[in-house]
């Protein structure tokens, strides 16, 4: 069945409200449009002394709840947000509250690499599930296993079709697909099978949370166009090490494709000073204008579309995983 062409009706959605935190304001938008409905208001307001108070304008008595944040930069405000945003639906006697996380903050803290430290991915789980959700919807990941973290139902996305197709619009040619390190080669052989190119690896090694060598490459990049994929750009540290290594190896073009664009610290002078061909990220995150004039080669590619049909599926109670078997770069906006 080719799902795109489904029409639904206002009667279909009429129990489905969609709320935007402060962080993925722009994205709900998106969403919405693809929906056909109105975005959830509610007002958030600052207190003086830091506390964050939240009033829903809409009401929710009944409704399919799902609220969009991304726990980005500044993390723990918008972490915090989203809890308010759960526990006041919860409180307004939604019937169903999905919490939509496109970029998961504290994802790479999802196991004790030394003693004496927390788990602090697992901790963010019991949160959000104690503050009263019912589901999570959330892209990419860092790592597969913290699905496991919650105690309720998670619908883990991925943007790997919406950033393949770009660079299959792109026609790049005699291409390579680079994993920056040996835990993305998962990844990497997802955007292989659907690019049709080799892969070759990084071995990397991490010195601290913002400084990276890349010491080794597994794989023929010689004369090669790099397609280099990651999860996130964060320090850009990973990526712009990859690509010192691969062009001493004598790549001769390099494009770097990552999901969600965190950008912190000194992501932008190091990506400015990598020369890549393209910077492709998503709108997980909401970038700042400052950021989107500072790197020229900086493309952004929208994922509403994906999870206003996945918001859809899930409010009718379909099948998601049959969204990425059926193809979901057939979707089309609504008129």
């Amino acid at each position: 069945m080719n799902w795109a062409s489904e029409r639904w009706s206002r009667d279909d959605l009429r129990d489905l409200k969609v709320f935007a935190g402060s962080a993925s304001g722009t994205l709900t938008q998106e969403i919405c449009e693809y929906l056909g409905i109105v975005r959830g208001q509610a007002s958030v307001i600052p207190f003086p002394d830091g506390e964050t108070f939240l009033k829903l304008r809409d009401d929710v008595r009944g409704k399919d709840c799902f609220v969009v944040q991304s726990t980005c930069p500044p993390v723990n405000d918008n972490l915090m947000e989203l809890l308010i945003y759960i526990d006041s639906l919860r409180r307004a006697s939604a019937t169903r509250i999905t919490a939509v996380i496109p970029y998961f903050g504290y994802a790479r803290q999802d196991r004790k690499a030394e003693g004496r430290t927390p788990i602090t991915a697992k901790l963010v789980a019991n949160l959000i599930c104690a503050a009263g959700a019912h589901r999570v919807l959330a892209m990419n990941l860092h790592a597969d296993q913290i699905q496991g973290f919650f105690d309720i139902p998670v619908d883990h996305m991925t943007a790997v079709p919406v950033i393949s197709d770009h660079f299959l619009s792109l026609g790049v040619k005699n291409a390579v697909i680079v994993s920056p390190d040996v835990g993305n080669l998962k990844t990497a052989n997802q955007y292989a099978s659907r690019l049709h190119g080799d892969i070759a690896v990084i071995d990397k090694r991490r010195r601290d949370g913002s400084d990276v060598d890349a010491v080794n490459i597994i794989g023929n990049v010689k004369g090669k166009t790099v397609l280099l994929f990651d999860d996130m750009i964060t320090t850009a540290g990973t990526v712009c090490g990859a690509a010192r290594l691969v062009r001493e190896h004598g790549a001769e073009k390099i494009y770097v494709g990552a999901t969600h664009p965190v950008m912190a610290g000194p992501a932008c002078s190091r990506l400015k000073e990598a020369g890549f061909e393209q910077i492709c990220v998503t709108n997980t995150i909401d970038l700042e204008e400052s950021v989107r004039q500072e790197l020229s080669n900086l493309t952004i590619l929208s994922v509403a579309k994906l999870f206003g049909e996945t918001i859809r599926r899930i409010h009718r109670h379909e099948s998601v995983s049959a969204l990425f078997e059926s193809g979901w770069n057939n979707v089309t906006l609504k008129s």
